[in-house]
C-alpha cells in the first residue's frame, strides 16, 4: 500500500522535473533522418498502394507497448523515448522508399501517414494510413503488439501498404495494393 500511495508522488516529482518539449511537426525528423552510407539501425520502408502523388508521406517510429504506440510526440520525447520522424513529398517512383533511423536493435511501432493536404493532421475521409505488419484496420488504433517489428543491427526492410476510405464506412487498401 505504501508503494501505490508513493507513485503519484513520484510521477509528479518526475513531471515537474521534465518539462515538456513544445510540439511542432519538425520533432524526431533530426534522430530520424537516415545519411548516406549509414549501415546501422533502421528501417527501410516501401509504401505500397499509394493513391496519388498529392501531400506528403509522414513515417515514424513509436516504442512498441500500447501506452506509447501513436503518444504525442512532444510527451514522448520530454520523457525520453523512442520517437522518429521522416517526412517526405511522395517521389514519382512507383514504390517509394523511406529510411528511418533507429536509436538501436529492438522492437518498434512504425506509422504511416500520406497526408494528402499537408496540415499535419490525419483526416480518415481522405488521406491515407498504414502500420508495420499491415493489420486490418478497424475503428480503433491497431494494438502495438499487432505491429510490433522488430530492427537489426543494420536496415531492417519493412512494406507498408497505405489504407484509405473506400466506401461509406470501410477503410483499406486500394485495389491491387496487397
Amino acid at each position: 500500500m505504501l508503494a501505490t500511495l508513493a507513485l503519484p508522488g513520484a510521477a509528479l516529482l518526475l513531471s515537474a522535473a521534465a518539462p515538456i518539449i513544445p510540439s511542432t511537426p519538425d520533432l524526431g525528423k533530426a534522430e530520424g533522418q537516415c545519411r548516406p552510407g549509414e549501415s546501422g539501425p533502421a528501417f527501410l520502408v516501401d509504401v505500397l498502394g499509394l493513391k496519388d502523388r498529392t501531400g506528403k508521406l509522414k513515417l515514424e517510429v513509436y516504442p512498441a507497448n500500447d501506452e506509447d504506440f501513436l503518444a504525442d510526440d512532444n510527451v514522448l520525447v520530454s520523457a525520453g523515448k523512442t520517437f522518429r520522424r521522416v517526412e517526405i513529398t511522395p517521389p514519382a517512383e512507383p514504390t517509394p522508399r523511406l529510411c528511418v533511423r533507429l536509436p538501436g536493435p529492438g522492437h518498434y511501432t512504425v506509422m504511416l501517414l500520406h497526408d494528402r493536404d499537408s496540415n499535419h493532421r490525419f483526416n480518415w475521409q481522405r488521406d491515407g494510413i498504414g502500420f508495420s505488419n499491415n493489420p486490418h484496420l478497424g475503428w480503433s488504433k491497431p494494438k502495438a503488439a499487432s505491429v510490433s517489428v522488430a530492427a537489426g543491427e543494420r536496415p531492417t526492410p519493412l512494406r507498408i501498404v497505405l489504407n484509405y476510405r473506400n466506401g461509406l464506412l470501410s477503410v483499406g487498401p486500394i485495389k491491387g495494393a496487397r
